[in-house]
């Protein structure tokens, strides 16, 4: 299999810990997991491997089928990066473009 056309799996479980990104854990650079569970199969990551949101998103009991500005200080955007936010506390910027 051809690592850089391997796709990452986000989240992945690393040891006893579960990644929402990249990692650089005993690395020099950023790399993901091919499996949900890390077996040994990896890739550098690249910047088309940024973590993704994932919709509908439940945050303070309501549910999100978009980014919101809900809650973040600066009034940017956000997602959740699991499907509970309230439960796993993940989360990303979203692009200035997305709502």
């Amino acid at each position: 299999m051809d690592k850089l056309k391997a796709t990452c799996v986000f989240p992945f479980v690393y040891g006893d810990t579960i990644y929402y990104n990249c990692i650089s854990k005993h690395s020099d650079y950023p790399w993901c997991s091919l499996d949900h569970k890390f077996h040994g199969r990896w890739r550098y990551c690249t910047g088309q491997d940024p973590p993704m949101c994932v919709f509908p998103f439940r945050y303070r009991s309501r549910s999100f089928q978009n980014c919101t500005k809900k809650g973040y200080i600066f009034q940017r955007s956000w997602c959740s990066l699991t499907s509970n936010y309230d439960q796993d506390g993940k989360w990303k910027q979203c692009s200035p473009y997305d709502v």
